[in-house]
């Protein structure tokens, strides 16, 4: 089956715009927290304030990539495939490496003090709950499951979708990406209340609006490349600015600040990152190259286990270029972020040489499907 050569890049791109998040992050990160941002946020001078509202705020589009990148290939399912023999492909592509580092993350920290015993054996007992103290980037396996627990429900939809009822839906999905800023200035709408937070256009949120957003993309979808180029342009513009902006005008500095309200803009379902992640995605699919460069092919295969493993990495290169180097946030941040990305890159690739190692990373698996495995109808 012909390889999906854009998404290969697009998923290595997404992998280290997740990494610049989370060292972007500890340069606004307030009191009490961690290697990644908490409730409360404090930026420590102008140039912090910038600097992490223009490197976070772009890479917000990385986790609604992945999400476009899992339906674009697995959207419709494989017509004759049950809901079961989905379900067992997928859980035995991710769960054990997820289950292993929602181990790793409840235990080695203890061996360098970053957690005592007492910590330790609360996120053990945790695990069929939630993901550990130390492991919150583990948070987008939930929805991620999520999605493939729907793909079944909603393929047979998709199957014989026209694109003007996709196009209703997506519109839908939008107006409920809006929502945030409606209630900030309107309050309560549309059946919210305090006993009610199922509001209207439930249904139509979340990333399953992404899911349908990538169908369209690949199935209705018929725009030349250039036109491809120049909208998805207009709309990362579109997008990444507001992005940016209404974080930089709240994120003063010396104050601390509420994490929540500071980041209004940066959710993954908002309506400027919505733009900014479709914006990005068609500008990718216009590359025309039959096969990626080796590299490319290589990192994207082992993006599953990189992800799972940066945050180990990240706190060390934080404490270099942060704390013992003292760099500026300017230098520091991209700094954390190349060394993270080569590091995992490599302990990942070490680790595809032990035995098994599938079952700890999905070494030479992926993050996500393989960019050769698109089902239903063929890629419009």
């Amino acid at each position: 089956m012909k390889r999906i050569v854009f998404l290969d890049y697009v998923r290595v791109f997404a992998c280290f715009l997740v990494m610049l998040v989370h060292a972007s992050e500890n340069f606004y990160a307030g009191p009490g927290a961690t290697d990644m941002a908490g409730p409360q946020s404090y930026l420590a001078n102008e140039l912090d304030r910038l600097f992490v509202a223009l490197y976070d705020g772009f890479s917000r589009i990385s986790v609604p990539l992945f999400m476009i990148i899992s339906a674009y290939l697995l959207v419709p399912m494989k017509e004759g495939e049950s809901m079961w023999s989905f379900y067992r492909h997928r859980a035995l592509r991710i769960l054990p490496p997820f289950i292993c580092f929602l181990i790793l993350y409840s235990t080695l920290p203890m061996l360098w003090g970053q957690i005592d015993a007492a910590t330790s054996l609360h996120d053990l007992a945790r695990i069929p709950l939630n993901f550990p103290t130390l492991a919150g980037h583990l948070w987008f396996m939930y929805p991620l499951i999520s999605l493939y627990l729907i793909i079944p429900v909603v393929s047979p939809w998709l199957r014989k979708s026209t694109a003007k009822e996709e196009l209703f839906f997506i519109g839908l999905f939008a107006l409920s990406t809006c929502m945030p800023y409606l209630n900030y200035f309107f309050g309560e709408l549309w059946g919210q209340c305090f006993w009610n937070g199922y509001h209207m256009l439930w249904y139509f949120s979340g990333y399953l609006g992404y899911l349908v957003l990538a169908h369209y993309i690949r199935v209705h979808l018929t725009w030349s490349n250039r036109r491809r180029l120049i909208i998805g342009a207009i709309l990362l513009v579109a997008g990444t600015i507001p992005t940016i902006y209404t974080f930089y005008a709240q994120a003063v500095p010396g104050i601390i600040l509420d994490t929540p309200q500071l980041e209004i803009a940066w959710n993954f379902c908002n309506i400027n990152v919505v733009l900014a992640t479709a914006g990005a995605f068609l500008m990718f699919s216009t590359i025309g190259q039959k096969e990626p460069h080796r590299i490319i092919t290589e990192t994207s295969k082992l993006s599953y286990g990189m992800y799972l493993i940066h945050i180990f990495w990240l706190g060390y290169w934080v404490s270099v270029f942060k704390d013992d180097m003292a760099l500026s946030s300017d230098i520091a941040i991209p700094a954390i972020t190349v060394t993270t990305f080569i590091c995992c890159a490599l302990t990942c690739k070490l680790i595809t040489y032990i035995p098994g190692s599938k079952w700890l990373i999905g070494a030479g698996r992926g993050f996500l499907p393989s960019p050769s495995t698109v089902t239903g109808r063929a890629a419009g």
